[in-house]
């Protein structure tokens, strides 16, 4: 908790903390008029899912070229622009009148959400270089805040019934703070790394972490989407409990991101990963044991795993030796996303050909892997 009350004291620290809320307060907001958009724009589930991937789409295209610009502009004044250009941008889908317009709205979307992503993490490690101090893991903990703001927002459904209204009181409040606290980062740089001709030997670190991510945020993005059909259609639990799962990740998911910082502290970085690793490994088991209530709390023990997780690679690759950290975190965020779109999906036609546990037994494998990866992390840093 440290780190929570080091961002709740310091301005410098909750701005770019808030760029992470505002990001999921906007996305959350649309996220809960996706089937509204679907209704009003009369379009079958095929379509809406073809929509959804111009998203990601968008989110991968700017990958290449965000460190360049982050680099150019200087990370303080890049997260800036993301923060105004995702406002713009999180007012067109809800106010599009067809598919095809629908399509170009979420590609402006993802694209200006996956470059503050990368400008606000970059941001972040920055900062812990600078002052010596770490909030990663409790910066990402106020990303999972914004989802809860944007859920506790869809009271605002009813009342208002106007989706773009409501997406613009969403924009006014993320605006409306940001602005009062983003000139405490605006001249934020990047400190300047001696780089190194590209090599395999610099490669391999980034490619490693690059796996992490993808296995660590495939298995989140995969519990997500999977967790309830696995109570309802595995574990037989009563339809009051199918959401008990994705609750139980959500909350130990945010806990564990506002404590992770100050036990990253004592132990690094890697080891963090590796404690994360093991305590996912606890929650796969007790799912797999497929009774209701130990499945449940699996699940919630797995989201305080993954809670450390991304954020500590993040970290570590922000200061891999002879690269800049803004290549470092988007390569990182790249496979990252990639694993979370991917896995979903992928897990999805597994199931369909064997069986949701054969999934989760994946899931457990994969977490096994990620405790291995630690091992190489620590014998390349020694």
């Amino acid at each position: 908790m440290k780190s929570l009350l080091l961002i709740l004291s310091n301005p410098r620290y909750f701005g770019p903390a808030w760029v992470f809320a505002s990001l999921n307060i906007l996305f959350g907001t649309w996220a809960i008029y996706i089937p509204t958009v679907k209704e009003n724009l009369d379009i079958d589930k095929s379509q809406l899912g073809l929509a959804i991937f111009f998203l990601s789409l968008g989110v991968f295209t700017v990958f290449p070229i965000a460190a360049r610009i982050i680099n150019r502009v200087g990370v303080g004044r890049a997260t800036t622009f993301g923060v105004f250009l995702i406002c713009l941008a999180g007012l067109l889908p809800l106010m599009a009148p067809n598919l095809y317009t629908l399509m170009g709205a979420l590609f402006l979307m993802g694209a200006t959400h996956g470059f503050t992503d990368i400008s606000m993490n970059t941001l972040v490690t920055e900062l812990e270089k600078e002052d010596r101090k770490k909030f990663m893991s409790a910066a990402h903990g106020f990303f999972s805040l914004g989802g809860v703001l944007a859920g506790l927002g869809s009271f605002l459904i009813g009342p208002l019934d106007n989706p773009p209204l409501h997406m613009l009181i969403a924009v006014l409040l993320v605006l409306g703070v940001n602005l009062f606290f983003m000139k405490r980062y605006y001249a934020v740089k990047a400190a300047p790394v001696e780089k190194e001709p590209f090599s395999l030997k610099l490669f391999k670190p980034l490619l490693l972490l690059g796996l992490v991510s993808f296995m660590s945020m495939g298995s989140e993005g995969a519990i997500v989407d999977w967790s309830g059909l696995y109570l309802k259609e595995i574990s037989i639990a009563p339809e009051a409990l199918w959401g008990a799962g994705f609750l139980g990740f959500q909350v130990t998911m945010t806990l564990g991101r506002f404590l992770g910082d100050g036990i990253s502290e004592k132990l690094g970085s890697v080891k963090m990963v590796a404690l994360g690793a093991s305590i996912a490994i606890a929650g796969h088991l007790l799912v797999l044991t497929t009774q209701t209530n130990l499945a449940i709390m699996g699940f919630a023990l797995s989201g305080l795993g993954f809670s450390v997780m991304v954020p500590e690679l993040f970290r570590i690759g922000g200061n891999v030796k002879g690269v800049e950290s803004s290549q470092g975190v988007s390569f990182i965020a790249g496979m990252g996303y990639m694993g979370f779109l991917v896995a979903p999906p992928v897990l999805g036609f597994v199931a369909k050909s064997t069986s949701l546990i054969i999934c989760f037994i994946i899931l457990l494998c994969c977490a096994f892997l990620v405790l291995g990866a630690t091992f190489v992390m620590n014998r390349s840093r020694g």
